[in-house]
């Protein structure tokens, strides 16, 4: 590395004494020695160094050239390909944001706040792009970066994201296809997503998506019949279970020992009430969440309560069949519920919650009584 270090300092003498064509000709000569090299990372940094100081003396063509060089490079120096990732000129900035490894999620995050929709366009086209990075992309960037990292099987998606991209493709049909078209799109957050869309987009994802077509051909807001075979809207227990839910709750004593004790009794009704008074959500919501074979959405409104394990525990054996669920079964939803957070679970019940004043204008005929009209 002596010899190297000896052609970095004739390189750094050439910065402060040649001329401009020999300070580009060293550009590329110090480029080719750190692309064909192999180097610690002190010593790429060095490389950096010297590159980063010839290149402030170049113009935007040869920045553009040094940048779709060092794109592609394992060894390239971070401290240069995150100045070029912030070039004002997205032929510079462009080639490092799609493709160079180097750059981390704390300098994509910090790109995507500071920089043009082009920037952001750039990092949509990543072959992998983290959850943090995209919850930005999906927030700040506009219609065509949005259609771009929901068509990035690279991309990874937080339930935030979900939601966020839902509500965008509410009036943007083609967002909503390509969201509808994601495998790994929670089941609950697809049945928000088609609830809204259009027939053309409902048919499209029928025929793109066999696997979902029942949920496809039944909206959240049509599945009220198949709820109402446990217990009917008119039935007495449930005004009942109403009726002495809603007084506790009044008088400040429903929470979550009270749910918990419902749950363990195996009293259905009482413990979708109590829920429905604590999330503020309508009791066929709540209920669907309980009988879901999914799972996900009971877990999540008990996540965005705060509940303890045993507690969500109980709500999941209560929707079960036959109260039984196998050990593995409950291991693997206990991990879950460990990893969901809190702060996106309470985002998802807003989502469910900012829909209640359209739910309530439904047909009675389609749903269960609400709990919160006067």
């Amino acid at each position: 590395m002596t010899e190297a270090k000896s052609l970095l300092k004739e390189l750094d003498d050439a910065v402060l004494q040649g001329s401009a064509e020999s300070r580009l000709r060293a550009l590329w000569h110090a480029t080719d020695l750190l692309i064909v090299g192999r180097y610690t990372e002190d010593q790429i940094w060095i490389f950096g160094e010297v590159i980063g100081r010839l290149a402030d003396e170049i113009e935007v063509a040869a920045r553009a050239k040094l940048a779709k060089r060092l794109a592609h490079t394992d060894n390239a120096p971070v401290n240069i390909v995150n100045k070029l990732a912030f070039d004002d000129s997205i032929d510079v900035a462009g080639p490092v944001l799609q493709h160079s490894e180097r750059l981390d999620a704390k300098t994509l995050v910090s790109n995507i706040r500071t920089k043009s929709q082009l920037h952001l366009l750039a990092i949509s086209k990543r072959n992998s792009i983290p959850v943090v990075v995209t919850d930005e992309l999906v927030t700040r960037g506009n219609r065509e970066v949005v259609n771009s990292v929901v068509t990035n099987n690279g991309a990874r998606f937080s339930d935030f994201g979900f939601l966020h991209m839902i509500k965008r493709s509410e009036t943007d049909s083609i967002l909503a296809e390509n969201l509808g078209l994601r495998k790994e799109i929670p089941r609950h957050m697809f049945q928000q997503l088609i609830s809204k869309a259009s027939d053309d987009v409902k048919r499209k994802l029928e025929r793109e998506r066999p696997d979902l077509a029942g949920q496809i051909q039944t909206s959240v807001t049509d599945v009220t019949g198949a709820l109402q075979s446990k217990f009917g809207p008119a039935s007495k227990s449930y005004f009942i279970a109403k009726r002495v839910v809603a007084t506790q709750h009044q008088y400040g004593n429903l929470n979550e020992n009270s749910i918990l004790e419902y749950a363990r009794s195996h009293k259905i009704e009482e413990t979708t009430v109590g829920l429905s008074l604590l999330c503020a959500l309508p009791v066929d919501v709540v209920e669907r969440a309980l009988i879901d074979n999914n799972r996900e959405m009971a877990l999540i409104l008990a996540k965005a309560l705060n509940f303890a394990w045993e507690t969500a525990m109980s709500l999941l054996f209560l929707g079960a069949k036959d109260h039984r669920i196998s050990a593995r079964d409950l291991e693997d939803m206990k991990e879950e519920y460990g990893r969901l957070n809190t702060d996106t679970s309470r985002s998802v019940l807003k989502f469910y919650q900012s829909r209640k004043d359209a739910a309530a204008a439904e047909s009675d005929q389609r749903r269960l009584p609400q709990l919160h009209t006067q």
